[in-house]
């Protein structure tokens, strides 16, 4: 029968009512597959899919299809976000034999877990056909099956690392340079983002790129940067109206989204647009930020801080259908009824015509000139225009609120709750808005209370007040990245302990001494069919990147040479992956942090913290800053605070210049490396 009734995954238990004799990823499962000798059938998805729940309409809710899974095959449904491991072993299967991935993922096992075939979304006759074609040669020639899952296994363990010399130099900024001129090659000039559909957001591309920019005074990356900020921004991709963004756009334009929201995309964007904020000090990056907060706070947030995870790209539309979008878009008909006199002008703001027409007489709202410009075409201020387009947004959210909410997405997961806390000390650091730290406070507190076990490791996910599934490497990775942030917004040492003790966590119980790489899953644990190291940086940076860079700063605040080690290691491994670049910008990001330019900053004296507000303030990516308000058990700040004085040190390559007594003389000598383009 179908089990999935007795999970507290949503995307699981939206299946706990199909014909399909579900059960879950468990050793009692994969026990009875080899028991039986039958062949596995795994699926793999997430609440907010939007072709998941087509397959599933489908397929999985229809007898015929029921009635050949039952008989012949082990079904077993994940969610990808609550097990990642899985979808990451797999979805290399179906990458080999498919040259493509995507969700939902269906793949064939045979009894052991190994592979034998699979794909992405399948239409119902496929499907059957495809299932009663592999059963039969499972039954018929089933030597022919297990030899090609030992030769596909062979191709899954080839993707992974390949060991080179680990005394291989460190690129230097002339083949830096070369990769950044590379990838700039892909940039789309007009719209931002790269030129191809569909576009995904990438934050930490440009969060290295802006860096790169900044330091090497590259003032056409820099313009790249705002251009990518601003058209998604603008776009439908973003939701003016209630804040957040999609998943990403379906083409080139940022116009129509993937309606999906997802928090891990949300809080990695508040890091992003609060680092360009302090760069360009523009209202439209702060605007956004805002916005974000307030669609995390009303939608996404639980009352003891913690984060759910999506909202769904569907939702019920007026005629009682689910529909991708139905909560988000506007008719014509229907804007001209609620704007009244003001249509003209909202329609020129936000391209009620060809340019903003989607399908079905539906417009997903956009923008695509500054309200500046705007303004003077119709002879009103900037400032009334603005003032219009603030009511005009309050007007449409509460007229939205009576349609049909997407489905919520209610558990929470430890890596993205990580990447909100990030989100919000970064929004902090940069507005100094004290609901935003309250909120990372909040969070952070959360994981360490029902995240954190007493036994040293975290769980990955929670829901009813309960937690289970032992944390993979981004859970680590992120929390304790997310830890060392906290700490440089608030000086609280106990986060940066906190990160500490997570990362000697991770060095005894992930870290691979032969490959020189963190294990995706524990290494003491039992593994699947083959280990898995997360290299490449995509949506979410990699898990390793995530741990290297975090081992780079807790290696100069703790005096730490073990870390820096092998945060070096690890750099110089990958550097032969890199001609790539946008799939590695955050080991980009480290080796930055290894060149010449870096800095670090303490600042200790009795109201240390509100001068790191305003060193926090600034946007100075290449400085490390550290601080406290009395004596200190961290090593890089031992004996730097005196009584009733506050005192400025900057330092580079463990070597620090006399101490200043000014905020403004030290930010001095922090930039001056950068108008000498010091490498």
């Amino acid at each position: 029968m179908n089990e999935l009734h007795l999970e507290t995954s949503p995307y699981l238990l939206q299946h706990a009512k199909n014909p399909i004799y579900w059960k879950a990823w468990n050793d009692k499962t994969l026990a009875l597959a080899k028991e039986q000798n039958k062949l596995i059938v795994l699926s793999v998805g997430y609440s907010a899919c939007h072709w998941c729940h087509v397959m599933e309409h489908e397929s999985f809710e229809d007898e015929e299809v029921a009635l050949v899974m039952n008989e012949h095959y082990i079904s077993i449904k994940v969610d990808r976000e609550e097990r990642p491991d899985i979808d990451s072993i797999y979805m290399k299967a179906v990458q080999l034999m498919t040259g493509q991935g995507g969700w939902p993922m269906n793949v064939v096992l045979l009894p052991d877990g190994k592979p034998v075939w699979g794909g992405t979304f399948f239409r119902k006759n496929n499907w059957i056909d495809a299932l009663q074609q592999l059963q039969q040669l499972y039954q018929n020639e089933p030597a022919k099956v297990y030899d090609y899952a030992e030769k596909l296994l062979s191709g899954i363990q080839a993707m992974e690392l390949v060991s080179v010399d680990n005394e291989a130099a460190l690129p230097t900024m002339k083949e830096l340079e070369k990769l950044v001129t590379k990838w700039a090659k892909s940039f789309d000039k007009e719209y931002g983002g790269y030129a191809r559909a569909p576009k995904f957001m990438m934050p930490n591309n440009y969060l290295f790129l802006q860096r790169y920019g900044y330091q090497t005074q590259n003032n056409e990356i820099l313009d790249f940067v705002d251009l990518t900020l601003t058209r998604m921004a603008w776009g439908g991709l973003f939701d003016t109206i209630g804040g957040g963004f999609s998943r990403y756009s379906v083409d080139m334009r940022w116009h129509v989204p993937h309606f999906e929201k997802m928090l891990y995309d949300n809080g990695q964007l508040l890091s992003l647009y609060s680092e360009a904020y302090k760069r360009t000090q523009k209202p439209l990056y702060k605007e956004v930020v805002e916005k974000t907060h307030e669609f995390i706070k009303a939608e996404l947030t639980m009352e003891n801080g913690a984060f759910y995870s999506a909202l769904d790209a569907d939702s019920i539309n007026e005629d009682g259908k689910q529909e991708e979008g139905a909560f988000y878009v506007w008719q014509k008909d229907e804007l001209e009824r609620l704007i009244k006199e003001d249509y003209e002008i909202f329609s020129a703001v936000y391209n009620i015509n060809e340019f903003g027409y989607w399908e079905h007489k539906n417009y997903v709202l956009i923008q695509t000139r500054p309200l500046e410009e705007i303004a003077n075409t119709y002879h009103i201020t900037f400032k009334e225009l603005k003032l219009k387009k603030q009511g005009w947004e309050k007007l449409l959210y509460n007229e939205r609120k009576k349609r049909h909410s997407p489905g919520l997405d209610d558990k929470v997961l430890t890596s993205w709750n990580a990447l909100m806390l990030k989100g919000y000390a970064d929004s902090y650091k940069a507005f100094q808005k004290q609901e935003y730290i309250n909120a990372a406070i909040k969070n952070a507190e959360f994981i360490v209370k029902e995240m954190w076990h007493a036994d040293g490791f975290l769980w990955r996910t929670y829901k009813n007040d309960k937690a289970k599934i032992k944390g993979f490497l981004e859970d680590y990775a992120h929390t304790i990245d997310a830890f060392i942030t906290l700490y440089e917004a608030t000086l609280h040492e106990q986060w940066l302990l906190y990160a500490k003790q997570l990362a000697d966590y991770c060095l005894d119980n992930f870290y691979d001494e032969k490959k020189q790489f963190f294990a995706y899953n524990q290494v003491n644990e039992k593994a699947l069919i083959a280990a898995h190291y997360e290299t490449e940086d995509n949506v979410i940076p990699a898990s390793n990147s995530v741990m290297a860079n975090a081992l780079f700063k807790l290696s100069i605040l703790f005096e730490n040479s073990h870390y820096e080690i092998r945060a070096k290691n690890m750099l110089r491994l990958i550097t032969p992956n890199f001609d790539y670049a946008s799939a590695f910008s955050n080991w980009l990001n480290l080796w930055l942090n290894f060149s010449g330019q870096n800095r670090e900053l303490a600042i200790c004296g009795t109201n240390a913290a509100e001068a790191a507000k305003q060193i926090n303030s600034l946007y100075i990516p290449h400085v490390l800053l550290a601080g406290c308000t009395g004596k200190s058990p961290i090593p890089f700040l031992k004996g730097r605070f005196v009584k009733n004085s506050l005192m400025f040190y900057v330092c580079k390559n463990k070597a620090c210049n006399l101490p200043v007594y000014d905020a403004d003389e030290a930010v001095k000598q922090l930039k001056i490396n950068i108008e000498q383009n010091e490498f």
